[in-house]
């Protein structure tokens, strides 16, 4: 019997109305991908969130997100249960991880909820930064690095920018994995680009062990890794 436990993980994202929470700047989206063993499942959450003060013209410029579009979306106490529901107490995978943990504590702190801790939390921007000392470190550049297909998105999105973060997460990690399993269609939504994914692939968790077969297929799978971090010092 195969005992090994799944791990999952929540790679995560937001968008804000600029770039300091201290200054009072807020969320006003947030992106979640669910990750069980490295792989995405199929299970998100997505929200957009009235942050009660104007965007900055350099978040709409970055995101696309206007204040007009923000109006008539709940406050962020209106969806943090869901939210953190959601999330429970899985690691979380952010790129650079400073940012979003602290929009979202100064979020949860007004709300008197627990906070995040930096100690559950695997930051990619440090990774690849580590491992691609003085090479552009964005999400961007690592797509690129890895060959990731960024089509899916004109600006910036908390779920689409999650998507991407997924795949250039198991690259940093040493592996690559196939494709993400769906199609996009944009649509407009007050003047916003909206990547809607059409076609999902919801992975079932294995309880049992691989079969002689399986495990020659990995193997000869293996082989074709490109520099995998194991064999890394």
């Amino acid at each position: 019997m195969n005992n090994a436990k799944n791990t999952r993980e929540i790679v995560l994202d937001t968008e804000t109305t600029g770039l300091s929470c201290e200054q009072g700047d807020r969320i006003v989206e947030i992106g979640c991908v669910e990750l069980i063993n490295g792989v995405p499942t199929g299970e998100e959450y997505h929200v957009y969130v009235n942050p009660q003060r104007k965007m900055s013209d350099e978040a709409i410029r970055v995101c696309g997100i206007t204040n007009e579009f923000l109006a008539d979306k709940p406050l962020f106490q209106d969806v943090v249960d869901d939210f953190l529901n959601f999330v429970g107490d899985s690691r979380l995978v952010i790129h650079n991880a400073k940012f979003d943990i602290g929009f979202l504590n100064s979020e949860l702190e007004k709300l008197g909820k627990p906070l995040f801790n930096l100690d559950n939390v695997v930051d990619t921007l440090a990774i690849a930064r580590k491992k691609y000392p003085g090479s552009p470190a964005s999400l961007d550049a690592l797509c690129k690095r890895f060959e990731i297909d960024t089509s899916i998105r004109s600006k910036h999105g908390a779920l689409i920018d999650c998507i991407l973060l997924a795949d250039v997460y198991v690259n940093l990690l040493g592996g690559r994995q196939g494709a993400l399993g769906f199609e996009t269609q944009s649509t407009s939504n007050a003047g916003i680009d909206v990547v809607q994914c059409t076609t999902r692939c919801k992975r079932i968790y294995r309880d049992f062990a691989p079969t002689p077969e399986e495990l020659s297929a990995h193997e000869e799978f293996i082989k074709k890794l490109t520099s995998p971090i194991w064999l890394n010092d």
